[in-house]
């Protein structure tokens, strides 16, 4: 029944409209389906991808290794210079703080 307000205004209210929709049941395995159609095409992508990859030469790994082995030395020798620097500057600097 409307209320009295509501008749005077001339509202009325229609009852909520029942929802025409998937059976819940079809709607899970048509998600389901879709799901593998995509996890197989995601499986056949990653195939092709790994068809196009190739393993480094013999010339190519040494090369590469050398470069890394001359790069640590590099860096291990710029760290050991910055962090002499530094320490002696912190040092000089508790020094003249008197600590």
């Amino acid at each position: 029944m409307a209320t009295k307000a509501a008749m005077v205004n001339g509202e009325v209210r229609q009852p909520p409209a029942k929802r025409q929709g998937e059976n819940p049941v079809a709607k899970f395995f048509g998600n389901l389906v879709e799901q593998w159609k995509e996890f197989t095409r995601f499986l056949s992508d990653v195939r092709a991808e790994l068809r196009k990859v190739v393993a480094p030469s013999w010339k190519e790994v040494k090369s590469t290794t050398t470069v890394v082995i001359i790069a640590v030395f590099i860096f291990g020798l710029y760290f050991f210079v910055v962090d002499s620097i530094c320490s002696k500057v912190m040092e000089s600097l508790y020094h003249k703080l008197g600590g």
